[in-house]
C-alpha cells in the first residue's frame, strides 16, 4: 500500500473558504478514483497554524498514477484550488505492516 500524504499552505484569513472547498471539490474528486483504499483530510493546529493536509492510501502506485497522471510524485491540484495555496508539497510511503 502507498500513502500519499499532500500538504499546503492557506493564508489565515481564506482558512474557512479552503477548508469550505477542500470538502467539496478535493473530497470528492479523490475519493471516486480507482485503487483508494482510505481517505483523511486535516486542518491546521497551533503547531502547524496555516497548514492542511490530506492523507490518502492507495492501493499501488500504478493507481496513483491513474489519478494524478505521469508526473504522480507531485501536487494535483484541483481546478478553483490553487488560489488558495500559497505553497504545497505531497510525500509517498510504503506502508509498513504492523
Amino acid at each position: 500500500m502507498i500513502v500519499r500524504v499532500f500538504t499546503a499552505e492557506v493564508p489565515q484569513d481564506l482558512h474557512a473558504e479552503f477548508e469550505s472547498k477542500f470538502k467539496e471539490i478535493s473530497v470528492p474528486l479523490v475519493e471516486g478514483q480507482q485503487g483508494l483504499i482510505r481517505l483523511e483530510i486535516a486542518r491546521p493546529t497551533r503547531w502547524n497554524p496555516n497548514t492542511f493536509s490530506m492523507i490518502s492510501y492507495w492501493a499501488s502506485e500504478e493507481d496513483i498514477r491513474l489519478f494524478a497522471g505521469e508526473q504522480w510524485n507531485q501536487a494535483h491540484i484541483p481546478a478553483g484550488m490553487e488560489k488558495y495555496i500559497e505553497s504545497c508539497s505531497v510525500q509517498h510511503f510504503e506502508q509498513i505492516s504492523l
